[in-house]
């Protein structure tokens, strides 16, 4: 009954294999390309000794991991289940009227504001600037916002927020009594995430949320672990309260402690992104597609055909950005993979493009 059921994000396997068999190479999902580190992964299944036992809802020894590896207060930090559930609670524990976000931008964000309600407002980022975020935004900050969604780097664009634009925002939202959301999920993996994060801002700004998650870089989109930075705490306790009390399970937490010990993974997940993004951007402008400087391990571009039907029968999943609002049908992203997949999928393009022209 689900078969064929178009799914609002990348990443569907079980979609695939319920309609081809076996399991595709995935663009789709920006998962890093090395896999889950294999301390991650053995102390998930240690942990299932304890599965007898409901997990800890405080989180408290992974809370306490991560204001170590993040250098902030203890107090500043909630974990959940992935970012989207953070979304979530966010957005039910403040209550907004009216919120501004980007567009294109990660479908999540609206989708929690039209749960409440919520009248939104959408800043476009234009082609015509390469999807930058102009420096006029600041301005559409207006003393109705209540709450403002940020995604640095841009999903699924790619592209970084300069530091003093973003900061101008903050400094706006606070004029305005808003709540500025900034998602760095995908942060870590830039060339020099400490350039671009907000979090020495937090001690400052307690109307600044920071999201984070352990899905993309660690590979453990499955166990659902993400968490959010905040120097208020009366938000973060209502935000605890917006959702089940047990929200990360006893692996996923013994999963996101031992990740935080990878840091020698992390790196050579940095370098393989910051070698095989040019790669792959060059080799798609090549093929005569139109490709957006994207600085995380993802990269949207522009076909004159059709790839997605054609790529999937050929075994290959890549994200058709059609229903972001904002881009529309002819835009794709591709995760950035190794050099071998990678090739796979230039090869896979070069066909689909041939048979698109004749």
């Amino acid at each position: 009954m689900t078969e064929g059921r178009r799914l609002t994000h990348g990443g569907d396997w079980a979609g695939y294999q319920a309609r081809y068999g076996g399991q595709p190479l995935d663009f789709s999902a920006n998962i890093s390309p090395l896999g889950m580190p294999e301390g991650v992964r053995w102390a998930a299944a240690d942990a299932l000794a304890d599965a007898h036992r409901y997990p800890d809802p405080l989180c408290r020894g992974l809370v306490e991991a991560i204001a170590q590896a993040e250098r902030v207060e203890p107090d500043w930090c909630l974990c959940g289940n992935g970012a989207a559930d953070l979304i979530y609670r966010a957005v039910l524990a403040r209550r907004p009227k009216k919120a501004l976000i980007t567009a294109p931008a990660f479908a999540e964000y609206e989708a929690a504001l039209e749960l409440i309600g919520c009248e939104t407002d959408r800043f476009p980022l234009r082609a015509e600037d390469e999807f930058a975020l102009g420096e006029d935004f600041p301005d559409a900050i207006s003393p109705e916002t209540d709450l403002v969604f940020l995604c640095q780097p841009n999903n699924p664009t790619g592209r970084t927020i300069p530091r003093p634009l973003l900061e101008r925002a903050l400094e706006r939202c606070r004029e305005a009594d808003a709540l500025l959301v900034v998602d760095e999920c995908f942060l870590d993996f830039l060339d020099e995430p400490e350039a671009f994060t907000m979090k020495g801002l937090l001690g400052r700004y307690p109307n600044l949320l920071i999201l984070k998650a352990f899905t993309k870089l660690y590979a453990m989109a499955g166990l659902r672990l993400g968490y959010c930075l905040c120097a208020d705490a009366a938000l973060l306790g209502r935000m605890r309260e917006a959702g089940q009390p047990w929200a990360v399970s006893g692996p996923a937490m013994a999963a996101g402690v031992a990740a935080l010990r990878e840091t020698e993974y992390v790196q050579a997940v940095r370098a393989l992104i910051q070698a095989e993004r040019p790669r792959l951007a060059e080799a798609l402008s090549r093929l005569g597609l139109r490709v957006i400087p994207g600085e995380a391990n993802y990269l949207l571009f522009h076909s004159p055909v059709p790839l997605e039907e054609p790529l999937r029968e050929r075994g290959i999943l890549i994200r058709d950005c059609s229903n972001y609002h904002g881009l529309g049908r002819g835009w794709y992203r591709t995760a950035v993979r190794d050099g071998a997949d990678n090739g796979r999928l230039i090869a896979a393009l070069k066909d689909v493009l041939k048979e698109g022209t004749l």
